[in-house]
């Protein structure tokens, strides 16, 4: 056999789907239609399961915006961005699709993360139709649903997400230029550190708003899976900061798609997935070298949110779509590096979350 066939072989059987063996289920919300659709990818391909709306008042769009499953697998929370006066957490059980909670927080409720024990979830206001004044991240006790506490960070925070060992809350500011670090054990800010360009450094206190223009506009916090290093999106300068964070120093900047936007790490650590809003598509990046090994087209444009499964294999990615199209879906193997799949769900599609895999 010659040498490059045989090459072609070894590297079709290397890259053959796990999906043919496991399924995974993934919850993703769709603001243009208040609808969450559980998807379901396994050895029959990629299909919505069943859908569920979320609101009270069908003539009123809610929009959920940001979505997150409990640790243990119970429970789906789903911000809602739109309400008045203000936007909601709300509380569903993953058996039956139950309303079991809701609350209300601040304005425009974002990106939501929850703690390790399932007790609390953790959830950006990001005010986009407000003032362009300083906002919050508001806590929720999830077995009570009650937010208890609101802490003011900086101007439009998103990216809400924490550490491994669930001590330290990390979220971007676009519009001071900022990654905010948050004790959680204390629930007030710990430290600030700048991510504009050429000014990196840790600072005392934020300059919000129009005071300065921002250079990198962060849209995502990523903390590491041992919690040393936190990844940062530059939507504006189609960027990475990396962050050390015994230190709190730029260890690196590093290029990564045209409108970098939300981000995602494997659970191994090697890789950094990251959808590029204004590019179409994933970049997947070498975290050891700091390089794209390959960024992958996605179906539609505005590339949302993306979610890594549990065995390190698929990158789950949410697509808005523009004007009339629905949302979608994306599957791409992080091995062979491209979409092996892909399902329609509602307009607007961005909170995305994984449920569980199994057989």
């Amino acid at each position: 056999m010659r040498w490059w066939l045989a090459l072609v072989l070894a590297l079709l059987f290397s890259v053959r789907p796990v999906a043919a063996q496991s399924t995974y289920y993934t919850y993703v919300g769709a603001e243009g239609n208040d609808q969450i659709a559980l998807v379901r990818f396994g050895p029959d391909g990629a299909k919505v399961d069943h859908l569920r709306t979320v609101g009270s008042n069908p003539s009123e769009l809610v929009g959920p915006h940001g979505l997150v499953v409990s640790p243990d697998g119970r429970y789906y929370y789903v911000s809602t961005a739109h309400g008045t006066p203000a936007g909601a957490l709300w509380k569903f059980t993953t058996a039956g699709d139950s309303l079991v909670g809701r609350v209300e927080l601040g304005l425009f409720p974002a990106t939501a993360t929850i703690s390790k024990d399932g007790a609390y979830v953790w959830v950006v206001n990001f005010n986009l139709y407000g003032d362009m004044v300083p906002s919050s991240v508001s806590v929720v006790y999830t077995d009570g649903m009650v937010e208890v506490a609101r802490i003011p960070t900086c101007t439009m925070p998103h990216g809400s997400r924490l550490n491994a060992a669930g001590t330290r809350h990390y979220s971007a500011c676009m519009m001071d230029d900022l990654l905010v670090e948050i004790d959680a054990q204390k629930m007030q800010v710990a430290r600030y550190f700048s991510v504009a360009k050429g000014n990196e450094h840790p600072v005392d206190a934020p300059m919000h708003g129009m005071k300065m223009a921002v250079s990198c506009s962060p849209t995502w916090a990523q903390p590491s899976p041992d919690g040393t290093k936190v990844w940062v999106a530059c939507n504006k300068s189609n960027d990475i900061v990396e962050i050390d964070v015994p230190t709190w120093r730029m260890t690196r900047r590093f290029s990564a798609g045209e409108g970098i936007y939300n981000l995602a790490v494997t659970h191994d650590g090697r890789l950094l997935v990251g959808t590029n809003k204004r590019g179409q598509s994933l970049s997947i990046i070498d975290l050891a070298t700091g390089t794209e090994l390959a960024k992958v087209p996605t179906t539609r444009k505005v590339a949302s949110g993306v979610v890594v499964s549990p065995d390190d294999r698929y990158a789950f990615v949410s697509i808005e779509g523009i004007g009339s199209q629905p949302g979608t879906v994306d599957i791409i193997d992080l091995i062979a590096r491209q979409k092996v799949a892909s399902v329609d769900v509602g307009p607007q599609a961005g909170g995305i979350d994984m449920w569980r895999m199994g057989r």
